[in-house]
């Protein structure tokens, strides 16, 4: 059986992780690193490719800080280590926001799409992990991160739908006419518009890792291409000890 392979990349005095769909134990449209436990997936299996992941990247599953992630803008801040945490032990009460930071070290702020973007911040001694679907991106959530360092951080774009994939109605296109270039007819580039928010909020050091989940199949889950049935990948940022 293969191990995780997650894209791993430093920020700085931070790590950053996106997880792809390979290395764990799910099966049928799970297959096979499936993080999500709110789908029909097996629990069990769930929990075990929870620690396969957190093994990969040197973390404790007990170090792990997940929220309940509800398409917007609000955050939510650890000032201790997550104690009897959902990613560790699933089922257990989540803050229901869609970004979160930390000061501490060793701690990985973790943050579940399949589709959505991870965006992970970390400079002046803190970290952020946020979930940018289109609706927290237009409530502000990039801006709202940004304003609580010190400085304004560095970022890593994790993948997500993009353009090519990504055909949305005038509502959606609507909350972001304010960007130039984000947008072709009715197809949006997440990425894009992720990109602008940080760039509008200052922060100049953006890794971008420009992969398309709905396009790579063999990388990734997808809400969309594979019609709301699948798995969830997930992106964890954690400052250095």
């Amino acid at each position: 059986m293969t191990a995780p392979d997650p894209i791993e990349l430093e920020l700085p005095g931070a790590h950053v992780a996106f997880s792809t769909r390979n290395g764990g134990v799910s099966d049928g449209p799970y297959r096979s690193l499936n993080l999500g436990i709110l789908t029909d997936d097996d629990p069990a299996r769930v929990t075990d490719n929870r620690r396969r992941l957190a093994g990969s990247v040197g973390l404790a599953p007990e170090s792990v800080a997940m929220v309940w992630q509800v398409h917007g803008g609000e955050l939510a801040e650890w000032t201790e280590p997550p104690r009897e945490g959902g990613y560790a032990v699933p089922g257990a009460p989540l803050r229901q926001v869609d970004g979160h930071l930390t000061d501490l070290t060793g701690v990985g702020l973790l943050i579940l799409g399949a589709d959505c973007l991870p965006v992970a911040l970390a400079g002046a001694g803190r970290v952020a992990m946020l979930h940018c679907g289109w609706r927290g991106l237009a409530a502000g959530i990039v801006e709202r991160a940004v304003a609580r360092f010190a400085e304004p951080p560095a970022a890593a774009i994790g993948p997500g739908i993009a353009r090519c994939c990504y055909e949305v109605g005038p509502e959606v296109l609507a909350a972001f006419e304010d960007l130039d270039g984000v947008a072709s007819g009715r197809m949006l580039d997440l990425p894009a518009v992720a990109r602008a928010r940080l760039e509008a909020s200052g922060v100049s050091h953006i890794e971008d890792v420009d992969l398309c989940t709905s396009c790579r199949s063999d990388l990734f889950f997808s809400h969309r291409r594979d019609d709301g049935v699948t798995g969830r990948q997930g992106g964890i940022v954690w400052r250095e000890a």
